[in-house]
């Protein structure tokens, strides 16, 4: 996976328009209501960690993991401007989420912004679940987001062109997709045309992403496999039943005690 790759720069400013703090409220309050007491949170996928950020000052004990350098590198310096006990519970490391082990346990583990949709293969999504799965205390919960098959057949994906600058850049970035029914999956061609509003210089930036798109029987099937029971389905930041409208779809599942 290159996903995000060149473009990481480019990554905070692309999606400014992101309600990061409304998304965190509503993972805090999933957290709450499936897993109440719990203080510790590992977030694979972390980005550049605007959610690991506001979880750590609503209070969580927060690690973070991504395996992109650059965006890391963003997230340590979003880190150092957080107030002191924020700041102190927040940490992040580098790393594959398909092969992480980082022999501790957590009681929350997250992954957000369709990062389990980005395993496209079988074999990636298990072995993404027993990364989750062997960071989880007893009774710990796994939550995260992903694409919903039932809305992505109903409802298939369309090109769509996004514009926005800062002071330093005009960017334009133009998503093409192509869907992949007897896969399961979307591939998402995005070029990304970078205008340096200076010297008018422009980059342009190719990148592909391959998106699954998953169903509640496979992914019950997964938590199962891996000694879980899923507990919570609902569309993403609503809590509403998914149907065929439901494009980004939230679960959670516990790991069951023998």
């Amino acid at each position: 996976m290159t996903v995000f790759g060149r473009y990481a720069r480019y990554y905070d400013l692309l999606y400014r328009d992101k309600e990061y703090q409304v998304e965190a409220d509503f993972v805090a309050g999933l957290v709450r209501s499936h897993a109440p007491g719990a203080s510790s949170l590992l977030e694979l996928g972390c980005g550049t960690g605007r959610h690991a950020g506001l979880l750590a000052g609503a209070g969580y004990q927060v690690h973070g993991v991504d395996r992109s350098p650059e965006m890391l590198s963003d997230a340590q310096r979003r880190r150092d401007l957080l107030p002191g006990e924020a700041a102190e519970r927040l940490s992040f490391s580098c790393g594959d989420l398909r092969e992480l082990r980082l022999e501790r346990s957590f009681e929350v583990v997250i992954s957000l912004f369709h990062v389990m949709s980005y395993m496209s293969a079988n074999d990636d999504l298990a072995r993404a679940f027993a990364t989750a799965r062997a960071h989880l205390a007893p009774g710990g919960l796994f939550l995260f987001d992903c694409w919903y098959g039932p809305a992505v057949l109903s409802d298939p994906p369309v090109v769509r062109v996004k514009r926005l600058a800062d002071d330093q850049v005009e960017i334009t970035r133009i998503a093409e997709p192509k869907l992949f029914p007897n896969e399961n999956c979307v591939e998402v061609n995005y070029e990304v045309q970078v205008r340096d509003r200076g010297s008018q210089s422009v980059d342009i930036l190719r990148e592909s992403h391959r998106m699954r798109y998953l169903f509640l029987p496979e992914i019950e099937a997964l938590f199962a496999s891996h000694g879980m029971k899923g507990v919570y389905c609902g569309e993403w930041l609503t809590g509403q039943e998914p149907g065929t409208a439901t494009w980004n779809v939230c679960v959670a599942g516990r790991v069951e005690l023998s």
